[in-house]
């Protein structure tokens, strides 16, 4: 059968069960565009205001659904504005198919030493060479089914991440006979593998001769049934569980055996709760230093430490020198773990210090962002969806946010990119059709404060809440910290500013509500049915502890605790 290219392209991501895709419109992707629009029906492309956007909105899209993302745009200023959310995809593990067009191959720069040949050219595969599982230039047409095939596989298989295929104008254009194209079979490449050998006799030893168990979950653990297993292996073991900030919404905050989060910004109870377990399980989190600290001695330093992680380039940093190291995936090797889970139990003794810890240091460090972000999160729908941005916003929501259920929390983990929050929600409710909240910093609201009028468009139920405090919080922090209170660019006396929240909502023709405290979020009575803006405003001088100083034990952060309850709980 003949078909056009970008015929095919639209029909095979139809067939593999994605119902959205984001975009935006330029000249080299007009016949990916009209062939979507022929397909409306079957595959929705929706149309963004920056490709920056589209590319987060893919990455929200596949985080909640599980699928790859997609994202398309023009060749040159298109593709290149890609590139930040590519490498949110690629540094967070997120599977994401990137499309962007390319001028003819008849104006091709290529075999010629020169800038720029075609209008808009632009290098985009050479570029994202470093931050994709795969990408390629297709030259040929008759390659179109073995590209998509290939891009598909190094998506999901292994460590999930992004590709990106880019295709020239009269490649889209060309008509292709779909008998005669040839197929991607993968080959021997290791790097898909999912299945692994898993040595359980190491692990079953490991635990059962350990008095003080503990388990560190990472963002790895995210795809699938997992968090489902991981639930009913702590309900019936009852071992102390802990995780990295991506992955705190992988278990309930009312949790018995939900520690909280470790690492830099973390609660408190879990960090000393590393410093004094004998045996650590890490599963699916590459333990940055934002997790251990600068110094990897200090990091359960007491520990035995077992590490499983489905990726040999993060095993290939080893935190302690006498680690156990397993590659596996984290769906089986949980699956395997409940299987035996009569292998593993918990003392009286660790039991107490546990609690212990958690008693005497809980809400030591509440201030009111915190208790507006927990009161927020009592209000909000059960089945809704959150996203956050990035600085204080997204600390404040790991550390208080009081997710139940399924409830999914969305960040920008290892890239970190500030003006995620709103597409990535965008993204996500088109893959899950439910009522989604976007937090965000009054500067990173303004990173993508253009998709406001996507929510308008569209009247999605999408509620932006933006916490103003009128400055870069976790920049204007630093500089008091190291630079004697010099807030350069970060407060309005530094040359910072923020626009009228109330009339940018008034001309996206948003509804507006202002929150100023707990009171005022208890009598707002907000519905969530549709788009509408809440601003919450807090005050300037805000900051997020505790927080480590570098080169200190995560257990060691400030504001210190008084010396003599430090010691008294490391001497537990």
């Amino acid at each position: 059968m003949q078909v056009k290219v970008s015929d095919y392209i639209v029909d095979f991501l139809e067939k593999k069960g994605i119902t959205d895709v984001f975009g935006y419109p330029g000249g080299m992707v007009t016949h990916l565009m009209e062939s979507f629009r022929r397909r409306e029906n079957q595959i929705h492309a929706h149309v963004n205001y920056h490709e920056q956007a589209s590319a987060f909105c893919a990455c929200g899209y596949a985080q909640i659904s599980g699928l790859p993302g997609v994202a398309y745009a023009t060749s040159g200023p298109g593709a290149t504005n890609l590139i930040t959310g590519i490498c949110n995809a690629y540094f967070d593990s997120i599977p994401a198919i990137f499309i962007t067009g390319q001028v003819n191959t008849f104006e091709s720069k290529k075999g010629f030493s020169m800038r720029q040949k075609g209008f808009q050219e632009t290098d985009i595969v050479s570029m994202v060479n470093c931050v994709t599982k795969y990408c390629n230039y297709i030259a040929d047409a008759e390659d179109i089914r073995m590209e998509m095939e290939k891009a598909w596989y190094w998506a999901n298989e292994g460590r999930k991440g992004p590709v990106l295929l880019d295709i020239p104008m009269n490649i889209f254009r060309s008509i292709v006979e779909t008998d005669k194209l040839p197929g991607y079979c993968p080959g021997q490449e290791d790097v898909g593998r999912t299945e692994f050998d898993i040595p359980w006799e190491p692990i079953l030893a490991a635990f059962q001769s350990a008095k003080r168990p503990a388990i560190l979950l990472g963002a790895g653990n995210k795809a699938g049934n997992t968090r489902d297993v991981i639930r009913e292996f702590s309900a019936c073991t009852n071992i102390p569980l802990v995780t990295s900030m991506p992955a705190f919404d992988l278990l309930e905050r009312s949790d018995t055996n939900n520690y909280g989060f470790v690492g830099a910004y973390g609660d408190r109870a879990a960090n000393f709760l590393l410093a004094k377990c004998d045996l650590l399980l890490t599963v699916g989190t590459r333990l940055d230093v934002r997790q251990i600290g600068a110094v990897k001695d200090n990091f359960a330093p007491g520990a035995k430490l077992i590490r499983v992680d489905i990726d040999p380039g993060e095993l290939s940093n080893p935190i302690k020198t006498d680690e156990l190291q397993i590659r596996a995936d984290a769906g089986a090797f949980w699956r395997g773990l409940l299987e035996r889970k009569a292998f593993f139990c918990v003392g009286q003794e660790w039991f107490h210090v546990c609690r212990t810890l958690r008693e005497k240091l809980s809400g030591i460090d509440l201030k009111t962002p915190n208790l507006l972000m927990q009161a927020f999160s009592r209000g909000i729908p059960r089945e809704a969806v959150v996203t956050t941005d990035v600085g204080q916003n997204q600390v404040w929501a790991a550390q208080s946010f009081e997710n139940k259920g399924s409830q999914k929390v969305l960040f920008s983990g290892g890239h970190g990119a500030m003006g995620y929050s709103l597409p990535a929600a965008i993204g996500a409710y088109y893959a899950l059709r439910r009522p989604v909240i976007s937090f965000n910093g009054d500067g990173g609201i303004q990173m993508n404060i253009q998709e406001l009028q996507f929510l308008a468009r569209e009247s999605l139920p999408i509620t932006v809440v933006v916490l103003n405090n009128q400055a870069l919080g976790m920049i204007r922090h630093f500089q008091e910290m190291y630079f004697d209170n010099e807030y350069y660019q970060t407060v309005p006396s530094g040359g910072y500013s923020v626009p009228d929240f109330e009339k940018i909502a008034g001309a996206y023709g948003l509804p507006y509500h202002l929150v100023r405290s707990c009171d005022d979020l208890d009598k707002s009575e907000l519905k969530f049915d549709g788009p509408q803006l809440v601003e919450i405003k807090i005050e300037e001088n805000t900051y997020v502890f505790p927080k480590l100083e570098f080169g200190k034990p995560n257990q060691d952060q400030e504001p210190l605790l008084d010396r003599e309850l430090y010691n008294y709980l490391m001497e537990l």
